[in-house]
């Protein structure tokens, strides 16, 4: 289907562009949203009529998103969740979470502004992209840890997960150290091997 571009759309054009997407995205996505118009004469002529206060509202819109970016702009927030030994969350971190994390520290982002190719399941410092207006995105952190202390070593570049690894690398070193190294697969160490029956003494 052919549109005409009411906004710039990342990996298709800008305002006023006429492009070619598939039918549903079209659809589903960019009419309904009002991001699009339907390409033909009826509508162009609306376009051209709109363009100038299109292109100034954009303009406007771009503006606060600049100057509302400068305060958002390397925002961290902390997200504590439980995790596994391996740093493998209980769960997962969504678009939700971030948006819900932002908002609580003041920001008014919300979470169809949250760029996130997948959802977060490990522990670590994350970068996320939020676009705040199709032309202006900015960068925040995403601190996923068990705990404040934990999420405070990552702030400083610790890596907990490394951290986790060792410790556990460590405990089964200790574990394995009981086992005697020279015994047969499937048999005891000697020193818990059971004593043979002894012969009964003649008398």
């Amino acid at each position: 289907m052919e549109i005409i571009l009411l906004e710039r759309i990342e990996n298709l054009g800008t305002i006023g562009d006429v492009v070619s997407v598939r039918d549903g995205y079209a659809r589903n996505f960019l009419l309904p949203n009002k991001k699009a118009l339907r390409a033909n004469d009826a509508n162009r002529k609306v376009f051209e009529a709109n363009r100038e206060r299109l292109e100034t509202e954009n303009a406007q819109r771009r503006a606060a998103a600049e100057k509302a970016g400068e305060t958002v702009d390397g925002a961290e927030l902390v997200l504590i969740r439980s995790s596994s030994n391996s740093g493998q969350l209980y769960g997962s971190v969504n678009v939700r979470d971030i948006a819900d994390g932002l908002k609580a520290q003041g920001f008014d982002v919300n979470k169809s502004q949250i760029v996130l190719e997948r959802p977060i399941k490990t522990l670590g410092v994350f970068e996320v992209k939020v676009a705040l207006h199709p032309e202006v995105s900015v960068t925040v952190k995403a601190n996923v840890a068990r705990s404040d202390d934990e999420a405070e070593l990552q702030r400083q570049g610790v890596d907990v997960l490394g951290h986790l690894a060792e410790e556990d690398r460590a405990e089964g070193e200790g574990f394995t150290e009981a086992f005697d190294p020279n015994a047969e697969p499937g048999e005891l160490p000697a020193a818990e091997a059971p004593a043979e029956d002894e012969e009964p003494a003649e008398g």
